[in-house]
């Protein structure tokens, strides 16, 4: 669950916390990138007639186990999780909210004691109050003062109808799922209360429970028919008749957020690891903002990076304090002029075009006369971009001095997205009746230059760079793009061609290879600390957002028949399962190359969600 303010609510189906950054309320201060973690995990047991259960489940550093996951007998998440355990005659159902643009999260306990003696349910919440990712300090304290507790300059106000009791525990969790990728295996938290409930025998009670940094937040019932309410709203609006695309309507309003510095909206790029950056919202927002009706968001995301426009590039990485912006990227800008030309295909808000349509002007004649990083327009028309450590593509991976997937040169994508870009302002040069602006003669050269420098006769497919290395030939999921894009430059057999040799040789259910196996620098397995992560990371690593792009080139090129509407709609039933192992209701970043089976890295990826809801869209 999140909060539009960039905090969340994110445990394990069985309520542990098995990430550091894992909690049940990780607020945000600053939106949205200033999170801390204060309520980490809850601790749930029911005593009755001499026994005493535990509910929750978590694993510890020293080798102990909660294991309450044994009277688990359902869990669900639809609109709240919720999950039902039933212990030993004791049936307890637990649900959970959480509000907007607020850092409160709410929890209910419906407890049914269906034994001859009294039972006593008792929840203890586990607190940080750190930074994301940080730990406790050795000096760290806690003070509490009946409702409220204070740490390290920060209040959480605990509204409950349940008994407050003073509690001293300290416990140190172990991270399976951080251990394994060479992430800390472990972290601690303090209690400093715990709050009872007793409920006679034969007998149904309620417990509620608010953690808020706002004081005043008492119902938790309410909090929870909001969440619900939100939700709704989110799925009537974008109008989907899938199921799966309802659920990821919902998904991707999950990832939208405030940013304080630039006074508004954002697209975090994913949970729980990214914050905001340039590139990424760009490729998420089409599918995010626009395929779900969301237009006055996508309209203040645009506007924010419209201000934010330094050099003819786009800002990668926002600025927090006084830093300024990080323009380390090719692609958002040619992605803010496609923006816009897909809100304005779905809005038709030529105002908004004529708003920004001297930020996409200075875009284009800095790409043609040379910007920041390397990146200039050459004699043939193509863009070069890169220079010697920057890797300004979104194969962006650097390890020390080392460039594992070295791009400098003419990234196909980054060719096919300046074409697509000087159609679009040819397009809009005419419809706001401006005189001759060359976008087209332009864009005439542009393609006669791709058609005859990318295209690779012997493999069927377009050359993943033009650069003169070796990386030139190598199969890679980039050119989909040059097909999918919705201006575009290849003969129809061509586009054909790709589409077959990125199904062939990069396809997987769950997302594209970044490299196809049979090269010899096929990384199979994504894993293990950093340095072997970041070599593996597009180096044959499958990603699920490139799939939008596939099956978006696939229908195009088989013209949009019913025949191959019904066969994209079976493939992303697929979907299914991928959205019930990561994170519910989610897609995320990547899979290993070999065997996609798993997912790793963020868990629900931004740009993941946006490029299957447009597949969606496409199919509808």
């Amino acid at each position: 669950m999140t909060n539009g303010l960039g905090g969340f609510s994110s445990l394990t189906m069985t309520g542990s916390a098995a990430r550091n950054d894992h909690a049940f309320l990780m607020a945000c201060t600053k939106a949205p990138n200033h999170r801390y973690n204060l309520v980490h995990r809850l601790k749930e047991e029911v005593t009755a007639g001499g026994e005493h259960l535990l509910l929750s489940t978590q694993e510890f550093a020293d080798g102990r186990k909660e294991e309450g996951y044994r009277f688990l007998s359902s869990f669900t998440f639809d609109d709240t999780p919720v999950w039902r355990y039933e212990a030993r005659g004791i049936q307890v159902k637990k649900e959970a909210g959480m509000t907007q643009m607020e850092n409160t999260a709410a929890v209910v306990y419906e407890i049914t004691n269906r034994r001859l003696e009294e039972a006593e349910f008792s929840v203890t919440p586990f607190l940080q109050f750190v930074r994301k990712g940080e730990d406790l300090t050795e000096d760290q304290t806690f003070s509490r003062a009946d409702k409220k507790v204070t740490s390290n300059g920060m209040t959480l106000y605990v509204e409950t109808d349940g008994e407050i009791q003073p509690e001293d525990q300290t416990e140190t969790c172990y991270y399976s799922y951080d251990a394994c990728d060479g992430r800390r295996k472990a972290g601690t938290a303090k209690a400093v209360m715990s709050i009872h409930m007793t409920v006679p025998a034969g007998e149904k009670k309620t417990l509620s429970i608010v953690f808020s940094m706002e004081q005043g937040r008492t119902n938790a019932g309410e909090i929870i028919a909001e969440t619900k309410r939100y939700r709704k709203a989110l799925e009537e609006r974008a109008g989907f008749s899938d199921p799966m695309a309802r659920v990821l309507s919902k998904s991707a309003a999950q990832f939208v957020a405030e940013r304080e510095s630039t006074g508004g909206k954002t697209i975090l790029a994913g949970f729980p690891f990214f914050e905001d950056w340039g590139r990424d919202t760009m490729i998420a927002l089409p599918g995010v903002c626009i395929s779900t009706g969301q237009y006055e968001t996508a309209r203040e995301i645009l506007r924010t990076f419209a201000a934010n426009e330094r050099d003819g590039l786009m800002p990668n990485l926002f600025p927090e304090g006084q830093n300024e912006p990080r323009y380390n990227t090719v692609d958002a800008a040619l992605l803010f002029i496609n923006c816009v030309y897909l809100y304005h295909q779905a809005a038709g808000d030529m105002d908004f075009v004529r708003e920004v349509w001297p930020v996409m002007e200075r875009v284009i004649a800095k790409y043609k006369e040379g910007t920041r990083h390397g990146i200039r327009m050459d004699e043939d028309g193509l863009i070069r971009a890169g220079e010697g450590l920057d890797q300004v593509t979104w194969m962006d991976v650097r390890v020390g001095e080392i460039i594992p997937t070295p791009r400098h040169g003419k990234p196909v994508e980054i060719n096919a997205y300046w074409y697509n870009a000087l159609r679009i302002m040819e397009t809009f040069a005419s419809e706001l009746g401006l005189e001759y602006t060359g976008y087209g003669v332009l864009a005439d050269k542009v393609s006669r230059s791709f058609r005859e420098q990318f295209w690779n006769e012997e493999k069927g497919c377009l050359k993943d760079l033009v650069s003169g290395t070796k990386a030139d030939g190598q199969i890679r999921c980039n050119q989909i793009w040059a097909v999918s894009m919705p201006f575009t430059m290849l003969e129809k057999e061509q586009e054909q061609q790709v589409v077959r040799t990125v199904y062939e040789k990069l396809y997987t259910p769950y997302g594209l290879r970044t490299l196809e196996e049979g090269d010899e620098e096929f990384h199979p397995f994504y894993g293990g600390e950093m340095v072997e992560r970041d070599l593996a990371y597009h180096q044959g690593t499958v990603w699920t957002f490139p799939l939008g792009a596939y099956y978006l080139a696939y229908l195009k090129v088989c013209g949009y028949s019913e025949e191959a509407k019904a066969e994209v709609r079976e493939h992303l039933e697929v979907m299914e399962s991928a959205m019930r192992e990561g994170c519910i209701g989610q897609l995320p970043e990547i899979y290993d190359g070999d065997n996609p089976s798993s997912s790793k890295g963020c868990f629900a990826q931004a740009w993941s969600v946006g490029e299957i809801l447009r597949v969606y869209e496409a199919v509808e």
